[in-house]
């Protein structure tokens, strides 16, 4: 029996929408990079892309436990020398609660390329509004079952092919190329003749 490998192209894709109020980081960080990853789906397979979007609102609401508000240090380098940047997280969640949520998930996906692309799927943001209500997201909590959507995406419009130019079409530019360029003018540019009495000084 042949082992089955999933292709990015055969399993669909969803959204899901997470309300952060209330909720532990670490809990909705684990939630949501399952999500992300696809390991909910019968096809998983490690090395694709088959996991569905997930949307994060309410991101200033989550909550840490213990004294990690204050002693918990979020970290990040501007990329000059000496340029690393320690802020506590109740004032990472003040200023910018998306990039708790970020940094947390981020660190529960693959690292290298297929990690990079994952990223994508998850949106992050500061209140209850967020601009996928196109996408029809589905509630999804912390605790219990994950809708499972293996069904492939509807399949494109196959796109018209191009008439084939007739013999007449083609030289019909080229004619009218020929008659845009401008002629060339033939007439040759008058050269003023040398003055004999100063060719005759410079040989003296």
């Amino acid at each position: 029996m042949k082992t089955y490998s999933a292709k990015p192209g055969e399993i669909g894709r969803r959204w899901f929408v997470m309300n952060a109020d209330g909720e532990v980081l670490g809990r909705l960080a684990t939630r949501a990079a399952h999500v992300i990853r696809g390991k909910h789906k019968p096809p998983f397979t490690p090395h694709t892309d088959v996991g569905d979007f997930v949307v994060v609102v309410n991101a200033e609401k989550v909550k840490l436990t213990g004294n990690k508000l204050d002693r918990k240090q979020f970290r990040r380098h501007t990329g000059y020398p000496g340029g690393l940047v320690e802020i506590p997280y109740r004032r990472l969640l003040a200023t910018h609660p998306e990039r708790a949520i970020e940094q947390a998930v981020w660190g529960m996906l693959p690292k290298g390329r297929l990690g990079r692309q994952l990223r994508h799927k998850l949106k992050v943001y500061k209140g209850t509004e967020h601009p996928h209500t196109s996408q029809k997201p589905e509630p999804l909590g912390v605790n219990g079952p994950i809708p499972v959507y293996v069904d492939p995406p509807p399949p494109r419009k196959p796109r018209k092919p191009k008439e084939p130019k007739t013999a007449a079409a083609k030289q019909a530019p080229k004619a009218a190329r020929k008659k845009a360029a401008p002629k060339k003018s033939t007439a040759k540019k008058k050269t003023s003749p040398r003055k004999s009495g100063a060719r005759k000084a410079k040989e003296s």
